[in-house]
């Protein structure tokens, strides 16, 4: 008897295990660095010189902090193109990409980062956008291939380069960092969304396309 009390009770403790595992696996869609604590009223507001996609008006903006070495920022690049591909068109979302990199996981994170925004310096916003995408569909991408990727995004590879070597674009990725650690973020990606007239909503981690979908429809019903 004391045999068959005990196998449902190795069933009952295994299934907790199994739920236990599945919880934090679906929980962990965030490259993670030391904690901290939300703070989502120091996030930038939107300006002329950040990166976009759609529409810069828009009343529910995606600002994203995002790691170009990160695979989960990977999953949820495509996921906010798709988000971007069905709102956008309208002028009801836009997305803004910053760059966040997690050099203690990814060492060359910064150098990606940095040659992003040379990018962005030299071609302007639609290079910009080719390039990151360029820098996912080959992550994690060597950095001896950044100047080839850049001539795919319409700009020249030796252009980047030089830019890399004198460190032009340090500033700028240094200040995105900065914001996003100040507005609380312990990894990437970290985004929120700004919806305008209401209060802005965290998204901590690389969600899902249909939970992203039902947190955009519920932000622009909140747009006041």
């Amino acid at each position: 008897m004391s045999q068959n009390i005990l196998i449902p009770a190795v069933l009952i403790v295994s299934g907790l295990i199994v739920a236990s595992a599945v919880y934090y696996v679906s929980s962990k869609n965030v490259t993670d660095t030391a904690g901290a604590t939300s703070d989502l009223s120091l996030v930038r507001p939107p300006g002329s010189d950040d990166h976009i996609l759609g529409n810069p008006a828009a009343p529910v903006i995606i600002v994203e902090y995002s790691d170009f070495d990160c695979p989960f920022c990977k999953s949820f690049n495509d996921t906010l193109h798709r988000i971007v591909n069905e709102y956008g068109a309208n002028g009801q979302v836009a997305w803004i990409f910053r760059n966040f990199p997690l050099t203690e996981l990814h060492p060359n994170a910064q150098s990606a980062a940095e040659a992003s925004e040379c990018v962005a310096n030299l071609g302007g916003n639609e290079a910009y956008w080719k390039f990151s995408d360029l820098l996912f569909a080959n992550q994690p991408a060597d950095p001896s291939t950044y100047p080839s990727l850049a001539t795919q995004a319409g700009v020249s590879g030796d252009a980047v380069t030089a830019c890399l070597s004198a460190g032009t674009a340090k500033d700028r990725v240094a200040a995105d960092s900065d914001n996003a650690k100040a507005a609380g973020a312990n990894g990437t990606p970290y985004s929120v969304i700004l919806v305008r007239g209401s209060e802005p909503v965290l998204i901590n981690g690389a969600f899902p396309y249909d939970t992203m979908k039902q947190k955009v429809e519920a932000a622009l019903a909140a747009v006041k």
